[in-house]
């Protein structure tokens, strides 16, 4: 269990925004607020505060390198070495030690710079496993309805796409980043010592590049966020295209949901092409400015030779030494490509990683020591609600559960009941008034969660069923395992399989069925032992065959504990202790099953459309559902 407010135990869940000028390409919908970015200097802070616990790493991998590149910097004057020696037409037999030299300064070198890479590697992983760690611990306990805002495409892309190119850039870019830059510097150092005017000489490169520098980052960095943007753009089309296929086609959408996808994904490649013709762009100035630096080197090494200044392999020294910064510089500033996309899709997560948890708002929680009266009391008051401005779904709404009260919702379709479970359970928070949720403790120590909401998505992760169960409670025995499971009658299916409570469910594991996975997710309230817990529709998964069972099973998941139920079926209702009707946003009824049925109501209405339906006694048909389990925190 996490310490952290609206933390969910099983199933999904989903802060300045991101650059709008993305919309300049392809619009968002509008209420769409996207997810935050990080500022640049927001950005290096965060990148400091992830390499200070590593600094022995940091500065063991980079002495490595400057020694490796420091090495590598004694070929050039080695060769100028033989030049001197052939010109001076020495005996063949002088070459033997500056030939045996190149030989264990290549060894020396190749040997420094693979352990210098290794380090620089290491540090740049562990760094970016931290980051990822913070961004999907802040992702996971993101408020609901600010995700839903975001769309789902504008987090699966930081969480694939950005991820992805932060991680490339750490294990590639990097280190040979690294590795240029030392050699850059280094390099014109060696240059000075032989003499100073072939570094001048060389410095006429640098306006040229420098310029160019400038000019690609001032470019290329909104450029990159707006790709970003516009890559979650064209994803979050995908995923709604994709996600209501069926409604697509019943209605015949299917070319003006195409004509959406390729309207987004224009936009993306129009994007991308642009970087391409800046890449080009970029390139072509920098060969600029090395040919224009290495004739002046050569000018100037002609000049000295002639006038008896240095030697013809000093000046050969100086020319090889200006032509191996051809590589490194290109490098560098090719890099600076990839470090530009790199820190643009880093600030988007970063953005995320930076989101203080979501405290309650509007909302308390008062722990007391656990008495025989075991659940809370919840108060709702003058409760507003309202997911687009001007779109009200809920009015004015007063409502109080007493402790250890059960309470089934019940209303018409779009009546506001699901919203008002969440605004209970914390996974929304009210456009106005107040939620206060005073419980008589929490499980046994106290200190658990005080509300529990089971809804109608839950999510099987693959891995072991004992650990799918400890998700709501990491410190859970075998034995407690087992007794949760036998609240919702599920142990003995569960000891049924292959292995027992340690068979392999979720993806590629062993399959259940729909009523399992609801007797998994009222397993999981039973250990999370709150006081107060919310169904919305909990058993709605279940058909004919299987509704009386999981409703027994819901019973006794909530038993001792102040339960509001959102009823799939009104016998939910008929044996709750008391029936709030929903209707427009409002309450418009609340008593016992007896009373609102002599009173002739809405809620009267209703029961005997549903006792005309119903197959059975007490089962009716439904629709195939899927089914969560989420816990959330005041």
């Amino acid at each position: 269990m996490s310490d952290s407010p609206n933390t969910p135990v099983a199933g999904p869940t989903g802060a300045a925004p991101d650059d709008g000028s993305a919309r300049d390409f392809d619009s968002e919908p509008a209420g769409r607020e996207l997810l935050p970015t990080a500022t640049p200097a927001r950005t290096r802070a965060a990148v400091r505060e992830l390499v200070r616990p590593r600094r022995g790493l940091a500065v063991a991998g980079f002495a490595t390198m400057i020694a490796a590149t420091g090495v590598g910097l004694l070929v050039q004057p080695l060769l100028g070495r033989i030049v001197d020696i052939v010109a001076d037409h020495r005996p063949p037999g002088d070459i033997t030690l500056p030939v045996v030299l190149l030989v264990l300064v290549a060894l020396a070198q190749g040997s420094t710079t693979a352990l210098g890479l290794s380090l620089v590697s290491r540090l740049g992983e562990t760094v970016l496993a931290r980051l990822r760690e913070r961004f999907v611990e802040k992702a996971l306990r993101l408020p609901l309805e600010q995700v839903e805002k975001a769309g789902a495409g504008n987090l699966t892309a930081r969480v694939t796409r950005d991820v992805s190119v932060v991680g490339e850039a750490v294990r590639e870019a990097l280190p040979e980043l690294a590795r240029s830059v030392l050699a850059i510097a280094l390099t014109l150092a060696a240059m000075a010592a032989l003499d100073w005017r072939f570094f001048l000489a060389a410095l006429i490169a640098v306006p040229v590049q420098a310029s160019t520098a400038r000019w690609y980052v001032r470019n290329a960095v909104p450029l990159y966020a707006r790709q970003r943007i516009a890559t979650g753009s064209q994803q979050q089309q995908l995923l709604d295209t994709i996600a209501g296929a069926g409604t697509v086609r019943a209605f015949q959408l299917e070319e003006e949901h195409t004509g959406r996808v390729t309207r987004r994904s224009s936009a993306a490649v129009e994007l991308t092409l642009r970087g391409v013709r800046l890449v080009l762009d970029f390139y072509n100035r920098l060969h600029i400015a090395e040919y224009a630096g290495l004739a002046a080197v050569l000018v100037t090494g002609f000049l000295l030779v002639r006038g008896g200044s240095v030697s013809i392999g000093t000046a050969t020294a100086a020319a090889l030494y200006f032509h191996s910064l051809f590589t490194p510089v290109n490098a560098a500033l090719v890099l600076l490509d990839d470090a530009q996309s790199a820190t643009a899709a880093l600030a988007r997560l970063v953005g995320v990683a930076d989101q203080p948890s979501p405290e309650p708002e509007k909302q308390a929680h008062e722990s007391r020591p656990r008495t025989a009266e075991a659940g809370g009391t919840v108060t709702v008051t003058g409760i507003h609600h309202a997911y687009a401005p001007g779109r009200p779904v809920l009015h004015d709404v007063d409502l109080t559960l007493r402790a250890g009260e059960r309470v089934a919702l019940v209303g018409p379709s779009g009546a506001g009941k699901t919203t008002l479970a969440k605004l209970i359970a914390g996974v929304h928070r009210p456009t106005a008034g107040s939620v206060r949720v005073t419980t008589n403790g929490a499980g046994e120590s106290g200190d658990g969660v005080p509300v529990a909401l089971v809804t109608q998505e839950t999510h099987v992760f693959a891995g072991p069923l004992a650990d799918d169960l400890r998700l709501a409670r990491a410190d859970a025995t075998d034995d407690e395992l087992r007794k949760a499971l036998t609240a919702v009658a599920a142990l003995d299916w569960a000891e049924a399989l292959p292995e027992g409570l340690d068979t392999v469910v979720g993806e590629g594991g062993h399959r259940l069925t729909s009523a399992q996975v609801q007797q998994l997710a009222l397993a999981r309230l039973v250990l999370a032992d709150p006081p107060v817990a919310v169904l919305d529709e909990a058993t709605a998964e279940a058909g004919s065959t299987g509704a009386r069972l999981l409703e027994q099973a819901a019973d006794r998941a909530v038993d001792g504990r102040t339960a509001l139920v959102v009823a799939h079926r009104l016998t939910q209702a008929a044996t709750a202790d008391r029936i709030v009707v929903m209707d427009g946003g409002r309450i418009v009824e609340s008593g016992t099953h007896d009373e609102l049925c002599a009173a002739a109501g809405i809620y009267a209405s209703l029961w005997k459309a549903w006792s005309g339906t119903r197959t059975t006694a007490d089962e009716t048909p439904t629709h195939h559902r899927p089914d969560t389990t989420t816990v959330k925190d005041h």
